[in-house]
């Protein structure tokens, strides 16, 4: 696999994950409670995500931490 920083691991397994929900970004990021643009720079791997707010993504998305981070992405 390419290497990624880990701000684009991040946001690659994020869209990922919310891809499997069939929830658009704009419809996601209403669901957990945060702005479409700021959820759409950390899908992309443009922005640091908080972790308040990544706990919001992990949990909207129905996967504990530990299969968030289960993933090729983080080998």
């Amino acid at each position: 696999m390419t290497t990624y920083d880990i701000k684009m691991r991040v946001g690659l397994r994020i869209k990922e994950l919310r891809a499997k929900t069939g929830l658009s970004q704009q419809d996601f990021a209403y669901h957990v409670g945060m702005a479409q643009s700021y959820f759409a720079e950390v899908e992309t791997g443009k922005r640091n995500v908080a972790m308040v707010n990544f706990e919001k993504i992990v949990n909207g998305l129905g996967v504990t931490f530990e299969e968030f981070f289960h993933s090729d992405y983080f080998n």
